[in-house]
């Protein structure tokens, strides 16, 4: 097997990641302690992992915290539970009829989830992407915040994007091709400046906001 890549577990891995980060770069030596304590975010992997990632795809934080509540309160967060549920009793939770048909088609594939632990970061993304509804952006957040990946990036998202425009002062924001170039030197803790960004997006866009 593989030498797999280094994981996120606790506050200190994160420190670490940020370490490295002002050491390579001074716009993040800079930055950094405007951020405060960036967030671990970990969750348990599995199949509900990726069941609320999906439920929470182009809808509000709040909108998607209720359907999951009330998919929680029916007891359809697990795979034998989805599997055997109808269409009604789907939607009955709020769920969409694509997201519905998703879930399902995820739940009848019957992944070996544990065994995408022991995979290195692009067979793991390879696995989630050949399953209906998961993306590459959805599958990079999976390993991200479900699996611990130091390293992965997900240079798709759009708020990650426009961070990185406003922190480095970019004439325009940059594409997933051009972030991931910009992203190299902060290997092999991109996880890290990804929870950084994000911390500055929110920051950056409050500023933004004021008169």
């Amino acid at each position: 097997m593989a030498d797999l890549p280094r994981l996120i577990l606790t506050a200190e891995d994160i420190a670490e990641g940020c370490a490295h980060l002002a050491a390579v770069c001074p716009v993040w030596a800079r930055v950094l302690p405007q951020l405060g304590p960036l967030p671990l975010r970990r969750r348990p992997d599995g199949f509900a992992a990726m069941a609320s990632a999906i439920v929470g795809q182009q809808i509000s934080v709040a909108a998607a915290a209720s359907i999951w509540a009330r998919l929680e309160a029916a007891g359809l967060t697990d795979q034998a539970a989805l599997r055997a549920a109808d269409d009604d009793t789907l939607r009955a939770v709020g769920l969409s009829r694509p997201k519905a048909r998703y879930l399902r088609g995820i739940a009848e594939a019957r992944l070996d989830w544990n065994g995408l632990r022991d995979l290195p970061d692009d067979q793991a993304i390879a696995q989630l992407v050949a399953l209906p509804g998961i993306g590459v952006w959805t599958a990079e957040i999976y390993l991200k915040f479900a699996l611990g990946r130091a390293d992965v990036f997900a240079a798709g998202d759009l708020a990650l994007q426009e961070a990185a425009r406003v922190m480095y002062d970019l004439p325009e924001r940059p594409g997933p091709k051009a972030l991931r170039a910009l992203a190299e030197p902060w290997q092999p803790w991109r996880a890290v400046a990804a929870r950084g960004l994000w911390a500055y997006y929110r920051l950056a866009k409050g500023r933004e906001g004021t008169t």
